[in-house]
C-alpha cells in the first residue's frame, strides 16, 4: 500500500509499520544549485529531492533515520510532533547536519533526544555540535543523549533494531532493519554475512546514485541486481542524484515490484 502523505502523522498504529520518505536525494539535493539539466529544471514534484532521510512509525515509536541539513524542513512538512529516537547511518554532514534543530523537540517533549550511532560518529557529532556537549552550556543549545550502535541488535521502547554494516567506499555505514523493513543508504558493498540479515524483508530501500559507476555508491544497475537477489515484495531506490534521470522516465525501466522513492511517499507494511 502506498500513499503520498505530507501532513498526516499517525501516533497510534495497530500492528502496522509506516515509512515516510522525508528526503530521497544525494548530498547536494535535487535540484543542484546552478544546474540547468532537465532534472533540475523539472516541474515534477517527484524530481525535487531533499537530503535522504526516513520517518518510521511503529505501534510504540516514531523514529527518524538521519538528520541532514534539511531536517527542519522535513519535520515541518511531515508535521512530526514527536521523536522517540534518531538513528544515524554515518557521520557525513548530509546525514547529521540538522541535529541542532532537535531543540524544538527538547522544548515540547521536555527531555533530550536519543541519538543512536556508531562510536566514530559520536566523535564527529561531539565535534560538530561541541556547544551541545560543553560543561558550561549556553541556554537553549540542543540536548542530545548519544547511544552507541554496534553490529548487534538492540531495542528501543520494545522495538528491535537490527544494524547491518555496509561499506561506503572505505567507511563503514549502518543500515537498519525494523521488522520486515530494511533501509540501506550510502553503500557500494555489502558482505554476504550482512546480506543474510536483510533476507526476508518485505520492503527494502537501497541507494542508487546514478547509472555511471561511483566510488562510494551503488549504480542503478547494481542496486537492481541486489534487489533481484533478495527478492522483496517491494523495493525502493533512494539517495538519488540528478544524474540518474527524470523520475517518470527512469521508472519505465524498472521491474514491477521496484520503484523510485520520492519525497513525501508513504508506505505501509
Amino acid at each position: 500500500m502506498e500513499v503520498h502523505l505530507k501532513v498526516v502523522i499517525l501516533h497510534k498504529i495497530k500492528n502496522i509499520l509506516r515509512i515516510t520518505f522525508l528526503g530521497t536525494g544525494t548530498s547536494q539535493g535535487v535540484p543542484v544549485i546552478t544546474c540547468t539539466c532537465s532534472v533540475c529544471q523539472s516541474n515534477n514534484f517527484k524530481d525535487k529531492r531533499l537530503r535522504s532521510s526516513a520517518l518510521i512509525e511503529t505501534e510504540r515509536n516514531i523514529f527518524v533515520v538521519d538528520a541532514g541539513p534539511d531536517f527542519r524542513q522535513q519535520m515541518l512538512t511531515a508535521n512530526v510532533k514527536r521523536i522517540d529516537a534518531i538513528l544515524i547511518t554515518h557521520g557525513h554532514r548530509d546525514h547529521t547536519g540538522g541535529l541542532d534543530d532537535v531543540r524544538a523537540f527538547n522544548y515540547f517533549q521536555k527531555k533530550p533526544v536519543d541519538v543512536y550511532a556508531g562510536k566514530k560518529v559520536h566523535d564527529l557529532i561531539r565535534s560538530d555540535f561541541y556547544y551541545a556537549f560543553a560543561d558550561d552550556k549556553y541556554p537553549g543549545v540542543p540536548e542530545i543523549i548519544l547511544h552507541e550502535v554496534t553490529n548487534s541488535p538492540f531495542r528501543i521502547n520494545g522495538d528491535e533494531i537490527i544494524p547491518i554494516q555496509v561499506m561506503h567506499h572505505l567507511m563503514p555505514v549502518f543500515a537498519y532493519r525494523i521488522k520486515d523493513f530494511t533501509y540501506i543508504t550510502d553503500a557500494n558493498f555489502i558482505s554476504y554475512e550482512e546480506l543474510e540479515k536483510v533476507k526476508g524483508s518485505k520492503v527494502i530501500v537501497i541507494n542508487a546514485l546514478r547509472r555511471k559507476q561511483h566510488i562510494s555508491h551503488y549504480t542503478l544497475e547494481k542496486a537492481l541486481e541486489i534487489l533481484k537477489m533478495l527478492n522483496p515484495e517491494r523495493g525502493y531506490i533512494t539517495h538519488i542524484s540528478h544524474q540518474l534521470g527524470l523520475h517518470d522516465e527512469v521508472e519505465k525501466e524498472l521491474p514491477a515490484n521496484i520503484r523510485l522513492a520520492y519525497d513525501g511517499l508513504t508506505i505501509e507494511l
